[in-house]
């Protein structure tokens, strides 16, 4: 089974061959959402997955984990200048 950014490539290839029509890359991708295909969206959930496991992660680690971004300020690496206010 194909997954991700390749699939595309795959599908094309498989049109080509099996159709003779050779398709670009967004009509593929055209083809393919028309039909319900999605990258972004997984078939189904793992079997093994865990959800109390997953639950407390989400409670317990994912607050801690999720920074807001750092402001830049002395000592970065940044070549620019920050704006004068």
């Amino acid at each position: 089974m194909v997954h991700g950014v390749a699939a595309h490539h795959v599908v094309r290839a498989l049109i080509a061959h099996t159709l003779g029509i050779d398709l670009p890359v967004r009509g593929v991708w055209e083809l393919l959402r028309r039909h319900g295909w999605s990258c972004q969206q997984p078939a189904r959930r793992a079997v093994e997955r865990n959800e109390g496991a997953v639950a407390g992660w989400i409670k317990e680690t994912w607050p801690s984990a999720k920074q807001r971004p750092r402001r830049s300020g002395p000592g970065s690496s940044s070549r620019t200048r920050l704006l004068s206010r």
